[in-house]
């Protein structure tokens, strides 16, 4: 089993149970998938449909643990890996709710009066969640401000210094050495302590709302590391954002806020109990995330629509307004805040961590002769998009193959801050375009080899947080920058952006993307007024826009809700249809060559994503052929030293058993009468309900909802749980917390019909049964997620420990 070795995953962690301690939804390798296959997918033909519900079990654990036996203590140099992998490693999340008789029975106690407590109790939740989203917006852009300042003076102030009388390859070491330093740091609380704050976070919180639960993707810890990351990274002179980090901050503070509990503090408040479950905890991390948008660029709007969009694999109206909420509340908080820290209280100036400036429309307006220039930029937007995630994709492969060691991620980090730094300063050195300095808004001017009252404007772009080189791409006049100094900025930029995410470090990737478009398309417009001789299209600054749309577009494929937030941020409708058909286009471009970035990312990963909906040609497979089997079932009344062992058994590590009646003294099964969870199993051993098999007319120890939401969402495995000899032979009656009402589907109903159910409802476990009612089968995530639809058809991934 060489070729199927773990590699480095989200977590950053080696180890097979997720956060919970639970076992993951092991489903068996597919026959075919051994040590000859494992590494690769199949496609499938007409004649191995038969075959695909026959399954062995395949422990991976014991040859992964005789290899490491053979070789204590050491890491291979390379992990092999194959993007046609489905990871068994991932647990899903309970976004059905089990309505046993416990829940039933609160349900029935709860009046109108409580009903009201608990919807005002939602919206306190998402006004919390606003606040302090705005307010962790509102301490990184302060912060930001000014340690980046403080490093730009202080090499603005070493280069002019050396620029008269020589030596500026010390400007540039001490450039590069700030960078790598920061980054450095930025990178070593990432990689060591979790691994989890790496990126922008878009991707797992996609995830962890499609059902998939990410180890440690919500915990303080990870806001904490993600904040002082996303800090590092952007003073250390990265190709990256602060804005798109904010989306998995926003979505941490609400998940955090809506368990009114803290495991990392071992803090209760005992507030908000009712909300421990799945189902609603990933209703507030929607509206965090949202918030988390619409702090980041002052667009209330594009966050609800970026959650939908997304985001959030679940919907409703109720929600839409909550979310709503909670994203004016985040940009109002942190439109205040930054308004009273820049001496403007009363003006509320500042809506977002990144303002793209009012475009106005007499000097920047559009006619019906440009839409087709529009739509060629967005052909133009989706090559480079695609270009940019096609490099990505392979560089990333690289890194998970090679760079897995923490300490190689902190070298790499260093190595690209200070790359960046150097290009940076070759390419100011380089330039030769000088610019009056009368009028302009560059913060840190550099002279250079420039005459006096002139600056270099190669230095605008690179010396400079990349928010504030956007909005000076924007918003200069035009003449502000040579068409030669906008082509090498660009050709360079894309580059480092490309080579700088999916570092370990934490950083986003809206920004760069913005960054880069905005450049090409300043170069567009320029080169349309030299044709054109002015006229209409003397003004670069919105072909500016339009490129950054492109560009943004081609590489994140998002486009409802990246057009709201680009109007939001210009604060002008005008744009709206021609910034609707630039991402348009860049979509359907882009999507013929190379996925989105944040889809390849989650691919890369093996995560089992379920789309929108099931592969096109996947008509001819049934339930029968895709589901798992064999079920390990239960006894409504079951002895249990049966329900420790199972429990225990590392080789069917199930989290959902069907529970079927039967008289426990005999081993006829009867038909399906419920499903009970692992994690309710191992709270009923915990608190030992149950009772002597001789005595089965004796009431059991009444549990109460609360019980199971105290344990909520880290449950014990059940290896810590002790269970005597004696205790072995009691039984267990499981009719009162089971659900007794589970999603079944008949073994003949087609994928496309199992698929719509199973991500429909948000469900965990759907049970496939005959015609008599009895069990056959049951279909998890992975058994749907690992059919894709291939460039040669329909292709199944094979399942492996990765």
């Amino acid at each position: 089993m060489a070729n199927v070795a773990k590699k480095v995953s989200w977590s950053g962690r080696d180890r097979d149970d997720d956060e919970d301690g639970r076992a993951g939804e092991t489903t068996p390798l597919l026959n075919g998938s051994g040590p000859g296959a494992a590494g690769s997918g199949r496609q499938l033909t007409p004649s191995s449909f038969l075959r695909i519900g026959q399954l062995s079990n395949v422990d991976l654990n014991e040859d992964i643990h005789e290899l490491e036996t053979e070789v204590p203590r050491q890491r291979p140099n390379e992990i092999p890996h194959n993007e046609k992998l489905l990871s068994l490693k991932y647990e899903s999340l309970d976004y059905d709710n089990s309505e046993n008789q416990l829940f039933l029975e609160e349900e029935r106690r709860i009046n109108h009066a409580a009903f009201r407590t608990v919807e005002i109790k939602r919206w306190v939740i998402c006004a919390m969640i606003g606040i302090l989203t705005g307010l962790v917006a509102c301490f990184i852009d302060i912060v930001v401000e000014n340690l980046a300042g403080l490093k730009y003076r202080v090499v603005k102030d070493n280069i002019d210094k050396f620029t008269t009388k020589g030596g500026l390859s010390f400007s540039l070491l001490l450039w590069a050495t700030l960078n790598a330093s920061v980054v450095m740091v930025g990178s070593l609380i990432v990689a060591f302590i979790e691994p989890v704050a790496a990126g922008s976070g878009i991707p797992q919180i996609k995830c962890y709302l499609n059902g998939v639960k990410i180890p440690h993707v919500v915990r303080l810890k990870t806001l904490v590391i993600k904040v002082c990351g996303v800090i590092l990274s952007v003073v250390g002179g990265l190709a990256v954002g602060k804005e798109g980090p904010m989306i998995h901050s926003g979505s941490v503070i609400a998940a955090g806020i809506s368990q009114g509990r803290s495991t990392s503090l071992k803090r209760d408040f005992k507030i908000f109990e009712y909300f421990r479950r799945d189902t609603e905890k990933r209703d507030f991390v929607s509206a965090g995330a949202a918030a988390g948008v619409s702090a980041a660029f002052g667009a209330p709007v594009g966050g609800v629509l970026f959650s939908l969009e997304e985001g959030a694999s679940f919907w409703n109206q109720f929600l839409t307004w909550r979310i709503f909420f909670a994203s004016m509340i985040s940009t109002f908080t942190l439109n205040s805040v930054l308004s009273v820290y820049h001496g403007n209280a009363w003006d509320l100036s500042s809506p977002g961590l990144i303002n793209f400036g009012r475009f106005d429309n007499e000097k920047m307006g559009y006619t019906i002769q440009e839409i087709p220039i529009f739509i060629f930029m967005g052909v133009v937007g989706g090559i480079l998009g695609a270009l940019f995630n096609a490099l990505n994709y392979w560089l990333t492969m690289f890194r998970i193959r090679y760079i897995h060691r923490p300490c190689l991620q902190v070298v790499e980090a260093m190595l690209v801050a200070a790359v960046t730094a150097t290009v940076g300063f070759v390419m100011i050195y380089c330039s030769r375009d000088c610019q009056p300095i009368q009028g302009s808004s560059v913060a840190y001017p550099l002279q250079l080899f420039c005459a006096d009252g002139e600056y270099n404007s190669m230095a605008t772009a690179f010396f400079n947080t990349p928010e504030k080189s956007v909005v000076n791409l924007f918003h200069d006049p035009p003449g502000s920058y040579n068409p030669m100094t906008l082509g090498m900025f660009t050709l360079m930029y894309f580059f480092l952006a490309c080579w700088t995410y999916g570092l370990t470090v934490s950083a986003g990737v809206f920004i760069p993307s913005l960054l880069i478009g905005a450049a090409w398309g300043r170069l567009f417009g320029i080169s349309l007024s030299y044709l054109t001789k002015g006229s209409i299209w003397a003004d670069p600054g919105k072909y500016a826009l339009m490129g950054a749309a492109a560009q943004l577009g081609g590489i994140v494929r998002m486009t409802l809700s990246l057009t709201v937030i680009m109007m939001e941020a210009t604060g002008n409708v005008t744009y709206g249809f021609p910034i609707m058909l630039v991402l348009m286009t860049a979509k359907i471009v882009g999507d013929y060559f190379v996925e989105g970035l944040y889809d390849m990312h989650i691919q890369l990963q093996s995560v089992p994503f379920l789309h929108w909906e099931a592969p096109v040609t996947s008509h001819s497979l049934t339930a029968r052929e895709v589901m798992s089997t064999p079920v390990t079932c239960l006894r409504r009344i079951e002895r249990v030293g049966t329900v420790v062992d199972i429990l225990s058994d590392t080789s069917s590590n199930h989290n959902g058993f069907p529970v079927v009646e039967s008289n426990p003294d005999t081993t006829q099964v009867a038909g399906l009468r419920g499903l009970i969870l692992r994690s309710q199993l191992i709270v009923l051993l915990k608190h030992k309900v149950f009772v002597e098999r001789a005595n089965l007319s004796l009431v059991q120890r009444r549990l109460k909802l609360k019980d199971f939401r105290d344990a909520y969402p880290r449950f014990p495995p059940i290896q810590s749980i002790h269970v005597s000899q004696d205790e072995r032979e009691c039984m267990i009656d499981l009719s009162e917390f089971m659900n007794p009402s589970p999603y079944t589907v008949p073994q003949e109903a087609s994928l496309p019909r199992v698929f719509k159910l199973f991500r429909a409802l948000g469900l965990r476990h759907l049970v496939v049964v005959d015609n008599r009612n009895e069990v056959v089968g049951m279909v998890t995530r992975k058994d749907l997620a690992r059919y894709r639809l291939g460039k040669e058809g329909l292709e199944e991934l094979s399942l492996a420990q990765t």
